[in-house]
């Protein structure tokens, strides 16, 4: 008498998730948030202005600026533009200062291992800082990965400048105003960063990579 096959276990087929919902699955980084919000909180008292001025100036409440100067909160790219406009600087200058390593003074030269990043983890984008660092410069120069699914978010934002990028790799959505572009591998871009604008990348499984050029015309 023959004995019945044994049934193979029956492996779970993977869903394929959003990548939206892989972004929110990311583990948090207090580090990168603490690091943010010190630097912008050193700006403001430099500045002498109060959480109550630099409220009113972006319609963001008090308690959500607290938030971000104490590490409590990660800010989106949106919010971060809209607070270098307030204080007076481009995003460059949220990166900090990177020591140099053979001591030059004259930050010339930023050397290959010493980019400062900005990660905004919680968006899957993240901003080498080419350029060598510092609130004065008007002129940056940016590495930008974006991860799958990665977004400067649905609403529309506006600061200080203007801005030029290659693509390297993958695929960027572009919108400016109320026209939307398809950037891929070779494609580059220029506007006035106070036309409302927006970027993304819709790949699922590809990251893109953006040389992007910021150029602060009212920081003082």
């Amino acid at each position: 008498m023959r004995r019945p096959a044994a049934s193979k276990p029956v492996k779970k087929a993977k869903t394929p998730g959003k990548a939206s919902a892989k972004l929110a699955a990311k583990p948090a980084e207090p580090a990168m948030d603490v690091a943010v919000g010190r630097r912008i909180r050193d700006l403001r008292r430099t500045r002498q202005l109060s959480l109550e001025t630099i409220a009113a100036r972006t319609s963001l409440s008090i308690g959500f600026l607290s938030q971000i100067e104490r590490g409590l909160s990660s800010p989106s790219l949106r919010v971060l533009a809209t607070l270098a406009d307030v204080l007076g600087v481009g995003i460059a200058a949220l990166f900090g200062a990177s020591p140099s390593a053979d001591g030059a003074s004259d930050h010339v030269v930023t050397r290959g291992l010493q980019r400062p990043e900005l990660k905004l983890w919680r968006t899957g984008i993240s901003k080498q800082l080419l350029s060598p660092a510092g609130a004065e410069n008007k002129l940056n120069l940016f590495l930008v990965h974006l991860e799958p699914g990665g977004s400067t978010g649905d609403e529309l934002y506006t600061h200080d400048g203007e801005e030029a990028g290659l693509v390297l790799e993958g695929e960027m959505m572009l919108t400016v105003d109320t026209e939307t572009w398809s950037l891929r591998e070779g494609d580059s871009f220029r506007f006035a960063s106070r036309r409302p604008h927006r970027f993304s990348n819709p790949a699922d499984d590809a990251k893109a990579v953006v040389l992007w050029v910021n150029c602060v015309t009212g920081a003082s």
